[in-house]
């Protein structure tokens, strides 16, 4: 498997350090407010990634932390008058939700950062120690960017170029511009610690050093996150851990891209911003995750109305085709037959080129095109009753079943049963659109009582009624079925 390192720019054969382990730490959430779309992009590409380790065979273990003291957290319990921790384990239960709606998986391990002061205060006293941080008369702790050669490497922006322009704000005592806290005094209505340095609480950089080096060994296997987190976050991280232990921190540096609203930037001032509950409110969560998934990890994705539309379009064919498939293999066939020569191959090139494309830097894009080429092959196949009753047909349509079994458990798409998925897509588009329900129940009870009993004038009425409130009806062997235009 092939992963684009940010470190090195460019793609690089992946091999975890120690073989048939990998160890994966990504940056979480900052717990003060519902999650945003951003964050369910990179909750589900790695999700994704941790999958298809575990896919291959990969004992993974996966970090992923808890920010529950921050500045905006502490402003949001001092507007609210509520301790910190309430804010925190508010939203992180609120983060377990949305995810698990998603369909993420939970990570092996999830910290917090208020259960690693300890260690974070050690981090800074040996940074203290190597002449790589100071302390400030106020009790700041900074970190001597000038110090550590490395720094840099990760963004590829260079010390002199960072200086131009940099500035000490007023009030601030580090002795360069580019120096960054990694432990900060206390405040009035501030959560603290007692520390060497008095009463504080640690800077955002240092938390992640401290709790990935305390889960995993060093260097990381992978270290992830999104784009907008290499400088300066990353950064730092690489340069107080690296220069604390002289040891590389991570082997590989895996950033997703951002997300934008109909091709702005998400902001509550442009009154574009999409958190995980409102989209929720319109689509259901597959959608979502498939949309996300649609797009290369690395790419930037432009969340829109139509384009969450196309999403639903395709995982609505992906289902249909999986409940005619499963419909058919549980049906009759025919004692013998052999399947065309040239399906077996087909079929199993589709399969080895869907490996190729999760293999390929976690292309989900075009693994997911893979699905869908596979799909139409199927349909085709089940458009001939012949070839659907035909022994050998079938034993290559289940394999082609078990395909994306396997396929979804990665992915995590195409994975409940179709019925049950078509159902709620089915309620949740009535929803969307405005259909009461009950009342598409009422006249479709109507309609089958007309055609009991032969008044089909009144029955072609009632289909005409339903139509015009964006109901299509279709009368099948398995009986009359209806869905949103």
């Amino acid at each position: 498997m092939h992963l684009y390192n940010t470190l090195t720019r460019q793609k690089e054969l992946f091999t975890p350090k120690e073989p048939g382990k990998v160890g994966m730490y990504v940056c979480g959430i900052t717990a003060y407010d519902y999650c945003h779309i951003g964050h369910a992009r990179s909750a589900i590409v790695f999700d994704v990634l941790a999958r298809y380790f575990d896919h291959l065979g990969l004992d993974v273990t996966f970090v992923r932390n808890f920010t529950d003291v921050d500045d905006k957290i502490i402003h949001r319990a001092n507007k609210e008058g509520l301790a910190c921790a309430q804010i925190s384990d508010r939203y992180i239960a609120a983060f377990h939700e949305d995810m698990a709606r998603l369909g993420v998986v939970r990570a092996t391990i999830e910290p917090k950062a208020t259960g690693h002061i300890t260690r974070m205060i050690a981090l800074c006293e040996h940074l203290i120690a190597k002449g790589n941080a100071y302390v400030t008369p106020s009790g700041d702790v900074y970190f001597r960017v000038r110090a550590f050669d490395g720094y840099g490497k990760l963004s590829g922006r260079s010390v002199d170029d960072l200086r131009t322009g940099a500035r000490i704000a007023p009030g601030e005592e580090k002795d360069d511009p580019l120096d960054f806290a990694l432990w900060k005094s206390a405040k009035p209505d501030e959560p603290f610690w007692e520390s060497p340095w008095g009463r504080g609480r640690p800077g955002w950089h240092i938390e992640c050093s401290a709790m990935s080096e305390q889960y995993l060994s060093l260097p990381l296997d992978i270290h992830g996150g999104g784009q907008d987190l290499i400088f300066p976050h990353h950064e730092n991280e690489a340069a107080q851990t690296e220069a604390a232990t002289g040891k590389e921190f991570a082997r590989f540096w895996v950033h997703n891209g951002f997300v934008q609203i109909n091709a702005e930037k998400m902001s509550k001032s442009l009154g574009n911003f999409k958190t995980i509950r409102d989209i929720l409110e319109q689509y259901l969560p597959e959608v979502l995750r498939t949309f996300l998934l649609t797009r290369h990890y690395r790419s930037p994705v432009d969340f829109t109305l139509d384009a969450m539309d196309e999403a639903e379009k395709n995982l609505k064919r992906l289902y249909e085709t999986l409940s005619l498939l499963d419909d058919t293999l549980a049906g009759e066939q025919s004692k013998g037959g052999v399947a065309p020569e040239a399906l077996k191959p087909e079929i199993d090139a589709y399969v080895k080129n869907w490996s190729s494309a999760m293999d390929d830097d976690l292309n989900t894009a075009a693994a997911i095109g893979q699905m869908n080429v596979l799909l139409h092959l199927i349909n085709r196949v089940l458009s001939d009753k012949g070839m659907r009753k035909n022994a050998g047909v079938r034993i290559l349509l289940r394999e082609a079943r078990n395909s994306f079994k396997e396929w979804g458990s990665v992915l995590g798409i195409g994975i409940l049963p179709p019925p049950e998925f078509l159902h709620s897509l089915r309620e949740c588009r009535a929803k969307r659109k405005g259909i009461d329900t009950a009342l598409v129940q009422k006249l479709l009870q109507e309609r089958l009582l007309a055609k009991q009993n032969k008044d089909f004038s009144l029955s072609d009425r009632l289909r005409d009624r339903l139509a015009a409130i964006h109901v299509e009806v279709r009368d099948t062997p398995q009986g009359t079925l209806w869905d949103v235009l």
